[in-house]
């Protein structure tokens, strides 16, 4: 090769981490954040340029990468030279596993994501996983509402399903306090949701954040805009492959987050006491 030839860009993205299976935990919820799940991070890209694949082909790749047992460390870059997302195992000195999937640009986003608080107190409780799903699950009504209910007096969660009957779940605060593990509401409020977007926020939810049980916190904003977070361990050391940094300082497990965001059925339906 001549030294005149030119020599190839860097990717925008190059990340890694040490456990793909939490990646593929937090993308079978739909939701994730970045923060504290990789390894290794670098952005290059100028701006924030968005790009689309398909979630169930993103998940099934990933999942080709999980091995049961074994933290597998995997490597993403993008854009790849006919702007793909590239994927490759990097722990490996025997075997790689590489793929590549084409994305999509989106040209329009229906509606911004950004949560804007409803006041200066948060409106917010956080319930154990398992629970929130089980209500959510016990309320079905096929192509029915669930109006949410939060009162500060008493300290409370009610979620009441209208169908062909009315169906109320009832969370009390100084009650159960290991079920409702924390609640904030300094005024009564009262916002409906269409039934199969809620249900998408809890019926996907991996069994790990089941099983770890760490909770799930619930925050209503601005025009009564629905955050539902979900607490999942990425990253997760093991007695066979720790993660141990530079200084030999053994890694715990990380946390990541599982977002969702619901709007209201109606834009105004606070009560105020």
């Amino acid at each position: 090769m001549s030294s005149s030839a030119i020599e190839p860009e860097a990717p925008d993205l190059v990340c890694q981490l040490d456990n793909v299976q939490g990646m593929v935990d937090a993308f079978s919820a739909v939701r994730w954040k970045r923060q504290q799940l990789f390894v290794q991070y670098q952005y290059n890209a100028q701006g924030r340029p968005r790009f689309g694949v398909s979630l169930g082909l993103f998940v099934d790749c990933l999942n080709t990468f999980s091995v049961p047992g074994h933290s597998t460390a995997i490597e993403i870059q993008y854009p790849g030279p006919d702007m793909q997302l590239l994927l490759k195992s990097v722990d490996s000195l025997d075997a790689c596993i590489y793929a590549e999937i084409r994305t999509r640009i989106p040209d329009t986003f229906s509606w911004d994501y950004n949560f804007e608080p409803a006041g200066t107190t948060p409106l917010s409780f956080t319930v154990k996983s398992a629970a929130l799903k089980e209500a959510i699950d016990d309320l079905e009504w096929p192509g029915s509402s669930i109006q949410i209910i939060l009162k500060p007096v008493p300290p409370s969660v009610t979620f009441r399903g209208e169908g062909h009957g009315d169906l109320q779940i009832e969370f009390m605060y100084y009650v159960n306090t290991d079920l409702l593990i924390a609640f904030h509401c300094d005024h009564e409020v009262s916002y409906r949701y269409k039934y199969k977007f809620l249900r998408a926020t809890t019926s996907n939810i991996p069994s790990s954040v089941i099983k770890d049980n760490r909770g799930s916190k619930l925050t209503i904003g601005r025009g009564g805009m629905l955050k539902v977070q979900h607490l999942v361990s990425v990253g997760r050391s093991s007695i066979a492959h720790p993660h141990v940094d530079a200084a030999g300082y053994q890694q715990p497990s990380r946390i990541a987050f599982i977002e969702f965001f619901v709007r209201p059925e109606e834009d105004e339906s606070t009560i105020n006491n």
